[in-house]
């Protein structure tokens, strides 16, 4: 009732079509190229198609496509949950595979539905034909690397304005809330399970704000605060990151004898600090990409999302890669090498150009550069390595469309369980106790000393996971704990 008011007062009113929308449910493997649909066939999923509004306020309009997967329950069955991966923009459809095992003896139980949302992966995509996928980019060292760099960003916008215009509109969260009610309906589910990371944690929020009493079993796993989600909620995320790179040079200093970075935590700092100095001067040539300081800061950040050996394992080989190309040119290993070539080359535009619409789609930016250039230069020395990074200018500071809806209050008494690490350096931590706020019945399991962005089924903590799966198989929320 309360979502039609509001609608009403927009001018948009919604009337959700009645009748049972149809799946067809087939193989999921399109050719012989496609390694995703062969994994799922061989695992016994099922995909198939839903046809669902373009615009919810006409619903008899035009359609668009939303692709799924379904793996089925084999055990004593509770019902079907809805899996979202986050991004946002993340496609869905292969999760089923990770998180029946992750669920273990809960796994069985249910009916995994992969949802690619809509405009990502299998559904009805929209691309913006980027020239390359690395979003979001850094401000650099100085006004000039801002000012190219903000021109990049008006040119994201200016292309997605260009090649998915009639899109755009429709690209927010609210809507894929309302796909998610329509996938429940075409399942012809009382009520949905619900499991989502990162982002997904803010759709599931939106869910059961805009569709109360359709859910069962809820796990909101490395949350967001619906008060600040948006493009530039980030801006909160540099002091963590911050953190995660000093708990990892103390780790790799421990292992100097393997990495050769230094022998304290201040000379691999260092190193770090070489790297983003010759890149911010001259750049750094790693093969076939040409690195600066718009975009070192972006490498150096992405893999400070977990810290296990293994990932910082690999961070190190990174850091020692990039530090070597502040002497000439080098050729990148593998995993940098796949890094570099999903952010540099349009291989991933796709999948970037429904990120940045969705985002930009749920809440307006401020549209003013010296607002950013500002917020850069304030957190310069409390941020050095990140500020240029979180707190920079977006593609949605030139968004050819305003939101369609404001972003949703998100305050109600639906049940959930929500999972979050202290350290968390994408979503942090204070976000989990917000989200605890806006959702009163809540329960929060905490996981002490770890920075790791998303915890079940991920991170191996037992206690988190076991936690967890007591609740998708009773129902039972616990009690608040520390893990």
């Amino acid at each position: 009732m309360k979502l039609l008011l509001v609608l009403a007062l927009l001018g948009a009113p919604v009337t959700v079509p009645a009748e049972r929308p149809p799946i067809e449910w087939h193989q999921c493997r399109l050719d012989p190229a496609d390694a995703e649909g062969a994994a799922l066939d061989q695992a016994g999923a099922e995909c198939g198609e839903l046809q669902v509004p373009l615009d919810y306020g006409q619903p008899d309009g035009p359609k668009i496509t939303l692709a799924l997967s379904r793996l089925k329950a084999t055990g004593d069955r509770i019902g079907a949950m809805v899996l979202n991966d986050g991004g946002p923009g993340g496609p869905g459809l292969s999760m089923p595979l990770r998180l029946r095992p992750a669920m273990r003896e809960a796994g069985t139980r249910y009916d995994l539905i992969g949802l690619d949302p809509r405009f990502v992966g299998r559904s009805t995509p929209i691309d913006c034909k980027l020239p390359f996928s690395g979003w979001p980019w850094a401000g650099g060292a100085d006004r000039s690397t801002f000012e190219r760099v903000e021109l990049q960003v008006a040119d994201i916008a200016a292309r997605c304005a260009a090649n998915a215009g009639r899109y755009l509109p429709f690209v927010n969260t609210r809507n894929t809330a309302r796909d998610i009610d329509q996938v429940r309906i075409a399942l012809g589910e009382r009520k949905i399970s619900y499991l989502g990371y990162s982002y997904g944690t803010y759709l599931g929020s939106v869910y059961l704000q805009m569709f109360p009493g359709r859910t069962d079993r809820v796990v909101l796993d490395g949350p967001l605060d619906p008060e600040q989600y948006g493009a530039r909620l980030l801006r909160t995320a540099g002091p963590a990151n911050e953190a995660a790179l000093r708990g990892w040079a103390a780790w790799a200093a421990a292992r100097d004898s393997t990495y050769h970075l230094g022998r304290t935590s201040a000379q691999v700092m260092a190193s770090v600090d070489r790297v983003l100095r010759v890149a911010a001067s001259r750049g750094l040539r790693i093969g076939k990409h040409r690195l600066d300081d718009g975009t070192v800061p972006v490498v150096l950040m992405v893999p400070l999302a977990d810290d296990r050996d293994a990932a910082r394992a690999t961070y190190a080989g990174f850091v020692r890669t990039l530090l070597a190309a502040t002497y000439g040119s080098v050729e990148p290993g593998p995993e940098l090498g796949g890094l570099l070539d999903a952010l540099l080359t349009p291989a991933s535009s796709q999948l970037t150009s429904g990120q940045i619409a969705i985002v930009c789609g749920d809440r307006a930016v401020p549209r003013d550069r010296q607002v950013y250039w500002r917020d850069i230069q304030a957190h310069r020395r409390t941020e050095p390595h990140f500020a240029s990074l979180t707190r920079m200018i977006s593609p949605c500071a030139y968004w050819p469309v305003r939101p369609q809806e404001p972003p949703t209050q998100v305050a109600n008494a639906e049940p959930a369980l929500i999972v979050a690490a202290d350290g968390d350096p994408r979503t942090i931590y204070p976000n989990a106790a917000a989200l605890r706020q806006h959702l009163t019945a809540a329960r929060l399991i905490t996981v002490r000393n770890a920075r790791k962005h998303g915890i079940f089924g991920e991170y191996g903590n037992d206690c988190a996971d076991r936690t967890v799966i007591a609740y998708l198989l009773d129902g039972q929320l616990p009690a608040d704990q520390t893990c």
